[in-house]
């Protein structure tokens, strides 16, 4: 008989490395340094949490149902935002809002894909766009990048088949931290375009780049809306994990599909999230500026301080956004590393294990390093630590 849908698929990496910790007691000296999730852990602004609170108290609207595609005046706030950042022209009528970004995904792959159809992941990949297409029967290509860990364009084209159905790509990237230049993706756009395939391109750290202006300019081209559909999330810019608020962009009979999933799992978006990422939108720029810096300079911290690693044999293959993706120097698997560093020297991190295919070789000597919750002096602590592991 086979397996369930569930059962044929990992458990992700965040649930697994959440049960590493049960037991486990630190040393006064040298407290859990957790470095294995991107995701904010303060609360949002004190202004964004004051306007929910005053919509859960006088706004009946926040306690009922909504639009299947978002409320209005997110779509339209979102797509004035998108135009200005992209210089381009995005309308309120091509964006979605999802609950969060991993359901941008889903609603996408649902639109696009049948049963064993296939999608092309780069390698390391996002682990849970990987575990949505084994719970849906869709075949993963997997593509191991190259040179700055950035995926190659040829090397996609010669994976691709009648069922391939789409390429899915994460920039600034999730595990890698990696910012892929905007002719790379101008050449993965042409590639989709000329197979009639979908390019998905998974924006949820688009705040935290460290290039000024547009980063790239997909939405400038005419015929975006016939190959690109864009994926965006408002956790990380206004601190909103738990209100679960993504998007989408796309054409409109791309939504018009998509419309059919998000009405049959969620109905609508949660309210209380959409009215704090309109209110982010409409208020919060200079603040997130300041996110902005902190997080670039948290990164700069990584790569002015590597040196003792590297003295050790680390590799520091790349960095941006809320991570650093390095390569270790010990013999043994970054899986089996993974829970020694976290009992002898106190860090959590998640092995390249759980980033790339079961028995790929690069998986077993990388680590990803989640930075969102550690300031300076804490990257230096781990530096510190990090150097005197000796495997």
């Amino acid at each position: 008989m086979p397996l369930a849908r569930t059962a044929a698929t990992f458990v992700s990496p965040i649930v697994e490395s959440r049960r590493w910790l049960k037991g486990v007691q630190f040393r006064d000296d040298q407290p859990l340094l957790n470095l294995s999730q991107a995701a904010p852990a303060d609360p949002p602004p004190e202004g964004l949490r004051r306007a929910m609170a005053e919509a859960v108290l006088h706004q009946t609207s926040a306690h009922l149902y909504g639009p299947v595609l978002g409320n209005d005046d997110l779509r339209a706030a979102l797509a004035q935002q998108m135009s200005r950042h992209y210089a381009a022209a995005v309308t309120a009528a091509e964006v979605a809002i999802t609950s969060g970004c991993n359901q941008a995904f889903a609603a996408a792959i649902a639109s696009l894909c049948g049963e064993g159809d296939e999608v092309i992941l780069p390698t390391p990949w996002y682990f849970n766009h990987k575990m949505w297409l084994d719970m849906q029967g869709v075949t993963t290509l997997p593509l191991p990048v190259g040179d700055g860990m950035l995926p190659e364009v040829a090397k996609a084209e010669a994976l691709i088949t009648d069922r391939t159905r789409a390429i899915a790509l994460v920039t600034p990237n999730n595990p890698c931290g990696v910012e892929y230049p905007a002719a790379l993706l101008d050449g993965f756009f042409d590639l989709a375009k000329r197979h009639g395939i979908t390019l998905i391109v998974d924006e949820t750290y688009r705040d935290f780049d460290s290039r000024s202006g547009a980063p790239h300019g997909l939405f400038q081209r005419d015929d975006w809306r016939d190959t690109l559909v864009h994926l965006y999330s408002f956790s990380k810019a206004y601190r909103l994990t738990g209100h679960r608020v993504g998007a989408i962009a796309a054409g409109e009979a791309r939504l018009f599909e998509m419309e059919k999933f998000l009405d049959t799992v969620t109905i609508c978006p949660a309210q209380l999230g959409q009215i704090g990422a309109t209110w982010g939108i409409e208020n919060l720029a200079d603040w997130l500026a300041g996110e902005r810096a902190e997080i670039l300079d948290r990164r700069a911290a990584i790569e002015e301080g590597f040196a003792p690693l590297a003295a050790k044999g680390w590799t520091l293959l790349g960095t941006g956004a809320y991570f650093a993706y390095v390569a270790h120097p010990f013999e043994a698997s970054a899986d089996a590393l993974a829970q020694k560093i976290l009992t002898e020297i106190g860090i959590l991190m998640l092995p390249g294990t759980m980033f790339t295919p079961e028995g790929a070789p690069e998986g077993q000597r990388q680590f990803r390093v989640a930075f969102a919750n550690v300031d300076r002096a804490g990257i230096a602590e781990m530096i510190t630590r990090l150097a005197s592991f000796d495997g």
